[in-house]
């Protein structure tokens, strides 16, 4: 499954949860990760 298909299957519009994560990964804590994908994810 793709990333833009998850996020659509989870209600979210594509563009702003890769926008999103793109922009939280370089300062996201390894052990935090799981945060960015689009069944936990929460904008901001």
């Amino acid at each position: 499954m793709s990333l833009i298909q998850s996020a659509r299957m989870n209600g979210y519009d594509p563009y702003a949860y890769l926008k999103d994560v793109l922009m939280r990964l370089p300062t996201q804590r390894a052990s935090e990760i799981e945060q960015l994908l689009a069944h936990q994810w929460m904008s901001v």
